[in-house]
């Protein structure tokens, strides 16, 4: 049996079957995923139907890449609530809590969390009750055992717990991260279920492409001795671009610095990373007004360092000019809406932090050779802080 072109003994022997399962296996997770939340959708339809009435903004939280998932949501939350809606890591809300929760202000928190078990993800939680006039908790998990989803609070609260394939065992995330993210895409079209179904079929159908046409590209790129990789996105793609970085980052132990950012953001002052050392990866929107701003830059990049090697993902198979490369995952018949582009886009960057981590001689499912990073945060100390809950009047 073979899993990403790899045979099944060959990726056990280099501590890699998890890893190629659980990046493989993300369609059929996606389909088990939204499964799972229509048949729950009449309760989390009430629930959400209360926390829009009252709240005024929504948290969308989690940490590391459970945090990315926010910066391809927020958008779509917007769009469709019309409620103010602000991604934040739990990383800084946990140090800054006054800064992000209000005694006047009730919020709408979706929290976002493979384990649960970060010492930040109750944490959170634990301030918002104790600085927000009130708060509704919608969380999302993979594990139902996980202190997440076993939090208790005198607001209303909403757990939701994926599908057992979502609980990686691999150290980095793949298909927890793209199944919560489809997971906040169908609560924030929850009024639109036919619409979500017909983007499943998509996405699903757009994954077998990438790994049905691309994955010898891959394969040979990752065979390339870059030693920095920078990921572009826009829009929702940014938080692709973000969680695509972290993932070769991690899965290279380190050994591949990334680094990401928009197209627009790249040209002031960022694009000076950028060498004969460094791969590039264009993620590009399919909307038409991105999309230019998106191509203009592309263009300029030969102004200044060049770099080893430019790749483009999209959906079109329009050739992209000034690039070495690109995969095109889209179908004649059928195109995607923008905010579920960044389900099926992050599995190249999965994919070339799997085949790097190979390359390097490393372990996909654990990279980090001197535990620098583990499957759960250690460490983190969780100190008392004190809040005013006096109203304060304007």
């Amino acid at each position: 049996m073979h899993l990403l072109t790899l045979k099944e003994d060959y990726l056990t022997k280099k501590g890699a079957l998890h890893t190629a399962k659980e990046i493989s296996g993300q369609p059929e997770l996606w389909s088990d995923t939204a499964a799972l939340f229509y048949s729950a959708s009449e309760a989390i339809e009430n629930f959400l139907r209360n926390a829009y009435a009252e709240a005024d903004n929504i948290i969308l939280t989690g940490a590391g890449t459970s945090a990315f998932i926010g910066l391809s949501l927020h958008g779509a939350f917007f769009r469709n609530t019309k409620i103010i809606t602000t991604p934040i890591a739990t990383t800084d809300i946990v140090s800054h809590p006054q800064d992000y929760f209000h005694a006047n202000q009730t919020s709408l928190i979706i929290s976002f969390a493979r384990s649960g078990n970060s010492p930040e993800s109750c944490a959170v939680l634990e301030l918002a009750d104790k600085f927000s006039k009130k708060c509704f908790h919608f969380i999302i998990t993979c594990d139902k055992e996980g202190a997440l989803a076993q939090y208790q609070s005198n607001n209303p609260s909403y757990i939701f717990v994926l599908p057992d394939g979502a609980n990686d065992k691999s150290l980095a995330m793949t298909g927890s991260y793209s199944s919560m993210l489809l997971t906040g895409l169908l609560i924030a079209y929850i009024n639109d279920k036919e619409k979500c179904k017909q983007q499943i079929d998509i996405i699903s159908k757009a994954a077998q492409k990438i790994f049905n046409c691309y994955l010898p590209l891959l394969q040979q790129i990752a065979e390339k001795s870059f030693k920095r990789a920078v990921f572009l996105g826009s829009g929702a793609l940014y938080g692709t671009a973000t969680e695509a970085a972290l993932k070769l980052q991690e899965l290279t132990d380190g050994k591949v610095i990334c680094k990401t950012d928009s197209y627009l953001g790249l040209r002031h002052g960022p694009k000076a990373v950028i060498n004969e050392e460094t791969l590039v990866i264009y993620f590009f929107s399919n909307d038409e007004y991105a999309n230019r701003y998106e191509q203009d830059l592309v263009d300029a990049m030969n102004d200044g360092n060049n770099a080893m090697y430019c790749l483009g993902v999209s959906e079109s198979d329009k050739l992209i000019e000034n690039t070495d490369a690109q995969i095109s995952f889209g179908t004649d018949a059928q195109k995607l809406m923008e905010d579920f582009l960044p389900v099926c886009s992050v599995l190249v960057g999965q994919l070339l932090g799997f085949y790097k981590s190979l390359q390097l001689g490393l372990m996909p499912d654990a990279p980090s050779v001197n535990g620098a990073i583990s499957r759960v945060v250690q460490g983190v100390n969780i100190y008392p802080v004190e809040a005013n809950k006096s109203i304060i009047n304007f």
